[in-house]
C-alpha cells in the first residue's frame, strides 16, 4: 500500500488528485497510527464526518516531543532530531522509509531550482552538522552527493576554501548555491564580506542561540548588503516534516505539489481561517508524512495570499500556543 501511495503522492498534478490523496491518507493515519487516532478521538471527532482538508484535525508540532509518532508497523530505520536550544526537549521523527524523504526533497528541489547535478553547492551549516541526525544534513548531503562538481560539499572552519571555491566557480560562470544556517551565514556577511553576486545565497533560518534574534526581513537587508546580491533566498521546514517549500527571495513560501498551507485561528486551534490575507496559526499538510503524520499545527504564525504562497511572519509565543497546549493535555 505505501510505496503506491507514496508515488501518487509524488506525482500530485491537480488539486482533484490532492483532495482525494489528502483523505486517504487521513483515513490511513486515523486508523493505523495510534497516537494521532486517540487524538482525533478525543476530539470527539468521527474520521467518516471529515470530507475536506479544512475539516482534519491537526495534531500539534509539540507532540513530536514526547511522543512516538508513526503510522503502522514499521519501525524507524532512521530518526530526525531537531536541535533545541537552552535545554528545551527535542522532537524526534522516525522515519519509516528514508526513499521517501529522499523522493520528497530531491522532487521540491528540481521544481524550484532544477537538477543539483548542474549546481556547486556548499553547505554552511555548523552545529547542525556536529550532530549527526539532523533532517537538514540529511537533505544537504543527497543534494551535495548529486551534484556534478568535486568541491561541492559541507563548509565548516575552511571558510577560505569555500571563498576559494566560489571564486573559481563564479570565474567558470557556475550555477552556485550556498545554503547556510543564518548565524553562519551572518558571520560570514560580517568577517569577510565577501561579493557572492550571481549567487543563490540560501538561509534555512534559525539563530540556534548564536547570535540575536532577527526578523527575516532584517537579516536579509544584512545579508544583501555583506554578499552584494539582490535576493536571499529561503528554506522553509523543520524535524517533524520531510517537505520544504521555498522562497525566492520576495518573503512569499511556495509550496509542492504535495504540500499544503492552511492557517487556524489563533484562538481556536481547531478553526481553519479559509480568507486569505488573514493571521493566524500555520498548518502544514505534508503528504510525504506517509508513515508518520501529515497533519501538523506548528508554533509558526504566517498568513496566506490569493496565490496560495505564504509568509512566515514569527513564532508564537507560550501564552498564544495554549490552545494547542490544552489538546496536547
Amino acid at each position: 500500500m505505501m510505496p503506491d501511495l507514496a508515488n501518487r503522492v509524488f506525482g500530485i498534478s491537480q488539486q482533484t488528485d490532492f483532495q482525494n490523496i489528502v483523505l486517504e491518507v487521513f483515513k490511513l493515519q486515523s486508523e493505523k497510527n495510534q497516537v494521532y487516532r486517540d487524538f482525533v478521538r478525543y476530539l470527539g471527532i468521527d474520521p467518516a464526518d471529515v470530507r475536506r482538508t479544512e475539516d482534519i484535525p491537526f495534531l500539534p508540532a509539540g507532540f513530536f516531543r514526547n511522543h512516538r509518532i508513526i503510522t503502522g508497523s514499521r519501525s524507524g530505520k532512521l530518526v530526525f532530531e531537531s536541535s533545541g536550544t537552552g535545554g528545551a526537549m527535542t522532537s524526534r521523527h522516525y522515519i519509516a522509509d528514508p526513499e521517501v524523504y529522499e523522493m520528497s526533497y530531491l522532487g521540491s528541489f528540481r521544481l524550484f531550482y532544477g537538477n543539483p547535478s548542474e549546481y556547486f553547492i556548499a553547505a554552511l551549516l555548523p552545529s547542525y552538522t556536529e550532530r549527526g541526525n539532523s533532517s537538514l544534513v540529511y537533505m544537504a548531503a543527497g543534494l551535495i552527493k548529486k551534484s556534478a562538481f568535486s568541491q561541492s560539499g559541507f563548509y565548516g572552519k575552511n571558510i577560505d576554501d569555500l571563498l576559494e571555491n566560489i571564486r573559481k566557480a563564479r570565474a567558470e560562470k557556475r550555477k552556485i548555491i550556498l545554503l547556510g544556517v543564518s548565524f553562519a551565514l551572518l558571520d560570514l556577511a560580517e568577517k569577510y564580506s565577501p561579493d557572492l553576486s550571481g549567487v543563490i545565497v540560501m538561509e534555512t533560518g534559525g539563530m540556534k542561540g548564536r547570535r540575536r534574534e532577527m526578523t527575516r526581513e532584517e537579516l536579509h537587508a544584512v545579508l544583501k548588503k555583506g554578499f552584494n546580491v539582490k535576493n536571499i533566498h529561503s528554506e522553509y521546514g523543520m524535524t517533524e516534516l520531510l517537505s520544504q517549500a521555498y522562497s525566492g527571495g520576495d518573503g512569499l513560501f511556495r509550496c509542492p505539489p504535495w504540500m499544503r498551507i492552511l492557517i487556524r485561528d489563533p484562538r481556536d486551534p481547531l478553526c481553519i481561517m479559509e480568507e486569505t490575507g488573514q493571521s493566524g496559526g500555520i498548518n502544514i499538510v505534508d503528504l510525504a508524512n506517509i508513515h508518520s503524520c501529515s497533519f501538523i499545527a506548528s508554533d509558526d504564525l504566517g498568513k496566506i495570499d490569493d496565490s496560495g504562497s505564504f509568509e512566515v511572519l514569527g513564532r508564537f509565543d507560550n501564552s498564544d500556543i495554549r490552545g494547542c497546549n490544552l489538546l496536547m493535555e
